[in-house]
């Protein structure tokens, strides 16, 4: 199967999976609107999630893919899935541990991440819902087990699509289960924490199924003898060692999310939310677009590492670069230019005022700026992953959390909440082209020719694509169109088609042939 086709299936089941996930947000935005309630829920989904991005998706991916495609490699399938049996146990004593003290420490963590909740009054449900949804780490982190798996045999539909399973269980949750625990006198927002955990389950059972059909189903050693046998196999042992600076490396972006959502819970109410809300838009072209190509990229780029192919590591990371350029430049202009159009179709429903709409339409233009920096981390990164190098990655990222930090210092008191994203987006784009510059000067990227010309038929057709968003945003009252809703997504959606057809239409008449760019 080709890259473009591997990526092209991931990133088709990523969009299934962002639009349920749309549809999960606009449910909870329409059902309780941006308050300390639902600060309290997402404050306290954000906290096994933190740790499963911290543990799981993030250091654990990055330092056993690469390890387990170098092992395919030397050592044949056979040997392979004995490493893959060594770290399975570790992976689920250790989260097993890991869940006990995430349910008795709940209101310690809660405080961590956001102390302010106890002046709105949601301090209380935060521990509560963490409680109930800390053993989803457990869960999404043997997900994330699974899914390095079947990446690396190239079985990427079924770890793409999991994530919807997620975000069916939580719409349920809100759409049949909320009522239920209203007319029990129970506060309706702990049923979405019910729909999470439910989530979690189901996504670790979709994957037994795939992770049978390849013959690499992990056994789990129960006995003394067999953990302990685990903890020394050496490949384990190798992971961890990787996983000390990887856990490093991501607890960067992470404790600056940790800080900004304990900045956010000081602010005006509905803060946190209104930043989740924000948040969700930017995933659809980060997870479309930067996942992945991430996702299908890592395997591929340890197996050229393995192989010593420098010129196929390179290509790799050269067709990525263009994707990203492509595809993230005008969806980066979309977000920053048509932002109130995208947010008042998509959440201004029953309780979301048009007061959210404003407060999250500033969010998510702050995210927007960094949108290309977002997108081109996750293709830079691996880069390093690869080759096993992640101290450099670290580095960058400790530094570039301090400047995060300072610019937050300058936007927050300027523009509250909106400062927030901004200074995250502000800090990708520099986080991205510092990697860049790394993979440069390692010669592990040398630029193919017509990159140039290639980036300047992308900004003129992304200046046009801005020009008719901005003009269709300024000239509808998106707002006044309330109780017109078909009416609402009608135009947007031809404001949306209409912009796509000028902008590859113009790449076609300035001569690119865009078969030709993203072919792989």
């Amino acid at each position: 199967m080709s890259l473009l086709k591997s990526a092209s299936i991931v990133s088709l089941l990523t969009l299934a999976s962002r639009i349920t996930g749309l549809v999960r947000e606009l449910l909870i935005a329409a059902a309780f609107g941006a308050s300390a309630t639902t600060d309290a829920f997402n404050v306290a989904f954000r906290i096994p999630n933190l740790l499963r991005r911290l543990f799981a998706e993030g250091a654990f991916s990055q330092a056993f893919v690469p390890i387990l495609s170098e092992s395919r490699t030397r050592q044949g399938d056979e040997g392979t899935r004995l490493l893959i049996n060594a770290v399975a146990t570790v992976l689920f004593w250790t989260l097993l541990v890991v869940s006990v003290l995430g349910v008795v420490g709940a209101p310690v963590l809660v405080w961590l991440m956001a102390s302010g909740l106890r002046e709105s009054g949601g301090f209380d449900a935060a521990v509560v819902m963490t409680r109930w949804m800390f053993p989803y780490i457990g869960f999404m982190s043997l997900v994330a087990l699974s899914a390095g798996i079947l990446n690396t045999w190239g079985r990427f539909a079924v770890p793409a699509a999991t994530p919807v399973l997620l975000n069916l269980s939580v719409i349920a949750a809100a759409w049949f289960a909320a009522p239920v625990f209203r007319a029990h006198g129970l506060d309706p927002v702990l049923a979405l924490a019910v729909g999470v955990m439910v989530g979690g389950v189901a996504q670790l059972g979709i994957q037994i199924p795939a992770l049978v059909r390849i013959k690499s189903l992990p056994s789990i050693g129960v006995s003394w003898s067999g953990i302990k046998a685990a903890w020394h196999h050496q490949g384990v042992r190798r992971i961890l060692r990787q996983m000390g600076p990887a856990v490093l490396g991501v607890s960067v972006a992470q404790l600056s999310l940790l800080v900004n959502t304990q900045i956010a819970s000081h602010l005006q109410a509905g803060s946190v939310s209104w930043l989740t809300y924000a948040d969700r838009l930017m995933e659809f072209p980060t997870a479309m677009l930067g996942v992945a190509l991430g996702v299908v990229l890592l395997p591929q780029l340890s197996k050229a590492q393995a192989s010593g192919d420098k010129t196929e590591f390179s290509n790799l990371l050269d067709w990525g670069l263009r994707l990203v350029v492509l595809l993230a430049l005008p969806c980066a202009v979309a977000l920053l230019l048509f932002a109130e159009p995208l947010v008042s179709v998509l959440y201004h429903y029953g309780r979301f005022s048009p007061t959210d709409v404003r407060q999250t339409v500033l969010a998510l233009s702050g995210y927007g700026v960094g949108l290309m920096g977002l997108v081109g981390i996750k293709i830079l990164a691996p880069g390093f992953y690869a080759t096993q190098d992640i101290r450099t990655p670290v580095r960058i990222g400790i530094t570039v959390l301090v400047f995060t930090q300072l610019l937050n210092l300058v936007f927050v008191p300027w523009l509250g909440h909106a400062g927030l994203a901004l200074s995250i987006g502000v800090a990708s784009l520099i986080n991205a082209t510092w990697l860049l510059i790394g993979l440069r000067r390692a010669g592990r990227y040398q630029p193919s020719p017509g990159w140039v010309l290639f980036a300047l038929r992308v900004v003129l057709a992304s200046g046009l694509l801005g020009v008719l968003l901005w003009f269709a945003a300024h000239r509808i009252d998106w707002l006044g169109l309330h109780g017109q809703p078909l009416l609402r997504v009608g135009l947007m959606a031809g404001c949306l088609a209409a912009a796509g057809v000028l902008y590859f239409g113009t790449l076609l008449l300035s001569g690119m042939n865009l078969r030709q760019a993203i072919k792989r």
